[in-house]
């Protein structure tokens, strides 16, 4: 990959994203809240019950104490994310690092007309996951949108129906295996990054086996990684890091050096 030749791409996707994201701050602070978490029956309040005592008779048999784990923080609202100082101006520095990463990877190619747009809901949806480890479907379905009008585009511009099926078949392949692991251990994995999946794989998938493949085990890499590691470091405070962000970087490190990692595994393998 000649990231040298591709300078005048990066500068123009790194303004034309930083400038796009521009308005996101407006645009989170008008997400739709969630519907609050249904009131425990008498029922399940007797059965938490029942179940802590159990765990603290255990505790108390083995000579251990029962720790009690910290309650998570209470979500912040959309609105006070949106208004906070200097967002519009951090998000679209990120969007600027992002498109110059997507501008030196692909070059001028027909897959911008997707990867450029998807820019600032992406980086969007990576701080609001941080901050409410929630990925709103409101800034996920627009990101659908942007990716299947995006491929089909690039499709009839470049006559590649063989990289539209690839597209296809990446949406199916994360998808259905996030789908998987969300079904094992709801705890572990939102269903808003099941749907987060299916957009990378779509958008991974048209460029080809190696990001897409790369970019999944990236994702599962860094977040496992470096999640562990702001845990020890107690740098964030909830049992469960927001999965998002990684995902989203883990798209960077595929259009980087996706098919040059994966060249290089075929070819070893």
């Amino acid at each position: 990959m000649s990231w040298v030749g591709h300078l005048d791409t990066a500068a123009v996707c790194a303004a034309a994203a930083g400038a796009a994201t521009l308005w996101m701050p407006s645009r989170i602070a008008a997400l739709a809240e969630p519907e609050p978490e249904p009131e425990p029956t008498p029922e399940e309040v007797e059965a938490q019950a029942a179940r802590r005592l159990a765990r603290e008779e255990r505790a108390a048999r083995q000579g251990k104490t029962l720790t009690v784990p910290e309650p998570e923080p209470p979500k912040e609202a959309y609105a006070d994310l949106g208004a906070r100082p200097g967002l519009a101006v951090r998000l679209a520095v990120g969007a600027a690092l992002s498109g110059i990463v997507i501008g030196l990877g692909l070059g001028w190619d027909w897959s911008l007309v997707y990867w450029v747009p998807l820019v600032p809901l992406g980086v969007a949806l990576a701080f609001v996951d941080w901050n409410t480890r929630l990925l709103p479907t409101d800034l996920v379905r627009p990101a659908y949108v942007i990716a299947i009008v995006g491929v089909v585009v690039a499709t009839v511009a470049e006559r590649d129906l063989v990289a539209l099926e690839r597209a296809a078949l990446g949406w199916l392949v994360a998808g259905g295996l996030y789908a998987v692991l969300w079904f094992i251990y709801p705890p572990g994995l939102g269903y808003g990054d099941v749907r987060l999946a299916g957009v990378l794989g779509i958008t991974l998938g048209y460029l080809g086996w190696g990001p897409l493949l790369v970019g999944l085990y990236a994702g599962f890499l860094l977040g496992g990684v470096i999640g562990a590691l702001l845990r020890v470091f107690k740098v964030v405070r909830q049992r469960h890091v927001p999965f998002g962000p990684f995902m989203l970087i883990s798209v960077l490190v595929a259009i980087a050096w996706g098919e040059p990692l994966w060249s290089h595994f075929v070819v070893t393998g």
